[in-house]
């Protein structure tokens, strides 16, 4: 499979989930055992202002290669249908970035990679960053 043939916004669709999966892990670990619980903490991690940040605060880093980069502005580029009125157009499109990444790293099987950038939006959204 050409990876570069896939729909960046596929891409983004599996790197939603796979970003969830990862979150989710992390809740059950430190202990919360309510659903609701669980579900009330995921947003600060998982709402498309909390990745926006996130992927922001990555970039300010330096923290992506070019092949990296590359991604995340086609996911940003990419024409998107609607989005949430909850959130600005350019928010939403960081997000997409963002679950594009996500999305191509597993598909290269690059989950080492995956666990880097996931260790550091955990432990920054440990250190009560505000998004």
């Amino acid at each position: 499979m050409d990876i570069n043939q896939i729909n960046i916004l596929v891409l983004a669709y599996l790197g939603d989930s796979i970003y969830e999966i990862y979150i989710r892990k992390h809740l059950i670990e430190t202990g919360i055992n309510k659903v609701n619980d669980l579900q009330k903490h995921a947003t600060n991690y998982v709402s498309a202002k909390a990745q926006s940040f996130f992927l922001n605060y990555l970039l300010e880093k330096d923290f992506f290669n070019e092949e990296e980069i590359s991604v995340i502005k086609r996911a940003r580029n990419a024409k998107v249908g609607s989005h949430p009125k909850k959130v600005d157009i350019l928010t939403y499109k960081h997000a997409t970035g963002l679950e594009a990444l996500i999305g191509y790293l597993y598909i290269l099987k690059k989950e080492n990679r995956i666990k880097q950038i996931m260790d550091i939006i955990i432990g920054e959204a440990k250190n009560d960053c505000i998004w």
